[in-house]
């Protein structure tokens, strides 16, 4: 096709590459830290939260209005 160029596929940066681009040098000061991994979430503890909160919305909605004075 004319007229078309042929993009360059771009290469996937590390971390410390993509620092480098965004601030330029790293000096002392800056230093990559690994976290660990986060804990798993058990589907029993959000199942039984979300059956205490439809627990309280059902006790909501079954008390009396309150009274304006």
């Amino acid at each position: 096709m004319l007229g078309r160029r042929k993009r360059d596929r771009l290469r996937s940066l590390d971390e410390a590459a993509a620092y480098a681009r965004c601030h330029g040098e790293r000096d002392d000061n800056v230093r990559i830290v690994k976290l660990p991994p986060r804990r798993l979430r058990y589907q029993a503890v959000l199942s039984s939260g979300e059956a205490i909160r439809r627990g309280f919305e059902d006790r909501l909605d079954t008390r009396e209005p309150e009274s304006a004075f």
